[in-house]
């Protein structure tokens, strides 16, 4: 896909004034995506040995640590709005130069808390967008919003890999916080049950592009359509939203973020628990809109310098998809990755 001119938008304030687009398909048109300003940084981390931690049985483990990198940049960031994207064991994001400290010191401290709570080892960088760009590759952001209110960057270019894969090398590291260090991680929980599939089976695809031209773009775009004929889109939640089990599979993880105990995710839980079944709205809160909000706005499909879905599919949707898959594939259009399984999990 080819980038868009760059934007005339410059400062801390530059996300705020794209453009939200509300439907998926419209994101294979690169006109949409705006270069970040030139003196921000591309902020990365990545959980060392993922694959074998997973293997173990620790993948709710591998999500919290991913997670907690986004919770403390958004609480860093005081409520200003910036690009970030979920990869299950990592994450990235993109700061203006004036926040970059506080984006330092927030990895930092993830860094710190993830070894020192659960032994998990961690990478983290801040590489600047100059050096992306002096390398060949670019960062493009387009915003969507799938409902009023809700909204998640989408990113092109190959700029968040070339940095993921820099930080991989041993380069852009940061300092290590102090020992004990705690990250502001206020929101982050691990409460939801995990969804099975309605359809038939779960499919996780990882689609990256090869090159870039109209090939491209006319295969994204037929993936897209193929997936949205899918009752919603393939949506992995159910219309009234994710489960809600007790006790949380999550406990023993959340009681670990700093400022929560077992006993407070027990109560909490359990409460939204009776709150849900009871649908009543203690103050005006509304336990079951709010599950259903949860699912709705949930990102399981997203460009992040290529196209990455986890779908509710039937046995002939999903074959379908596998043969154009290979035949973009056979063509040199595309490489992808293809995993399926019986549920899928809401971080």
């Amino acid at each position: 896909m080819a980038l868009p001119a760059p934007p005339t938008m410059v400062g801390c304030m530059w996300y705020d004034d794209l453009t939200r687009v509300a439907a998926f398909g419209e994101l294979t048109q690169s006109a949409l995506y705006a270069r970040l300003p030139d003196d921000w940084v591309i902020g990365c981390a990545d959980i060392v040995g993922s694959t074998d931690l997973i293997a173990q049985g620790r993948y709710k483990d591998v999500n919290m640590v991913g997670a907690a990198v986004i919770s403390a940049q958004i609480n860093a960031a005081g409520g200003r709005a910036f690009p970030f994207v979920f990869g299950g064991d990592g994450a990235g994001f993109a700061h203006p130069a004036a926040h970059r400290d506080a984006a330092e010191g927030a990895l930092a401290a993830v860094q710190c808390w993830a070894k020192e709570a659960y032994g998990i080892d961690t990478r983290i960088a801040l590489v600047p967008i100059a050096d992306i760009r002096a390398a060949g590759r670019d960062v493009a952001v387009a915003r969507y919003a799938p409902a009023p209110g809700v909204d998640y960057a989408m990113v092109l270019g190959g700029g968040f890999a070339w940095a993921e894969a820099r930080m991989k090398a041993g380069e852009y590291g940061i300092p290590p916080a102090a020992p004990g260090t705690q990250p502001d991680l206020t929101g982050l929980s691990c409460r939801w049950s995990h969804m099975e599939s309605r359809a038939g089976t779960i499919v996780s695809v990882l689609v990256e592009p090869v090159g870039s031209g109209p090939k491209v773009i006319e295969t994204m775009r037929a993936v897209v359509n193929l997936v949205r004929r899918l009752d919603r889109g393939g949506h992995p939640s159910p219309p009234e939203g994710p489960g809600v089990g007790w006790p949380p599979k999550g406990a023993r993880l959340e009681a670990k973020v700093p400022g929560m105990s077992r006993a407070k995710v027990l109560l909490e839980s359990l409460l939204a628990k009776v709150l849900i079944a009871a649908g009543v709205k203690p103050g005006g809160f509304d336990a079951r809109r709010y599950r259903r909000m949860v699912g709705e706005n949930a990102d399981f499909r997203k460009f992040d310098d290529g196209l990455k879905m986890t779908l509710d599919v039937d046995r002939d949707t999903a074959e379908a998809l596998r043969r154009l898959l290979d035949k973009a594939e056979a063509d040199g259009v595309l490489r992808y990755g293809w995993f399926e399984q019986d549920e899928a999990m809401m971080t």
